[in-house]
């Protein structure tokens, strides 16, 4: 059974960073795509960045491009999303989420398959 886990989220001041983290379980890491969604409050769920567990080939949304860095360490079966230059609109609650086999460079929510439980991210002016 899949298991995505989420932490590291938390409150911090505008131009502060923040780094989330994923721990997945049940299937065979190294070969999918991964990606980070996020929601909030009223909004429909955002592709932040995706990631191919086999060859480390990323994908962003441009709304966090060059600020937000996603990365792994596939000895740990862990995704993290490295956050910079946070802004208030990126205050939401941030999901992993594990995708197709192999490489697919989509922020579609409907082709990921198992979601976490979320993380919060909270930014204040």
């Amino acid at each position: 059974q899949v298991h995505l886990v989420e932490s590291g989220g938390g409150s911090v001041q505008a131009g502060g960073s923040l780094r989330i983290s994923c721990v997945a379980s049940g299937f065979i890491y190294g070969h999918y795509t991964m990606a980070w969604f996020r929601q909030a409050p009223g909004k429909e769920r955002e592709g932040v960045a995706a990631m191919y567990t086999g060859g480390g080939y990323t994908y962003y949304a441009d709304s966090v491009k060059g600020r937000f860095t996603i990365s792994q360490d596939n000895a740990k079966n862990t995704l993290y999303l490295q956050m910079n230059s946070l802004k208030p609109e990126d205050t939401a609650m941030y999901f992993c989420a594990k995708g197709p086999v192999w490489w697919h460079p989509t922020l579609t929510p409907s082709i990921y398959d198992a979601w976490g439980q979320g993380t919060q991210v909270t930014v204040s002016s």
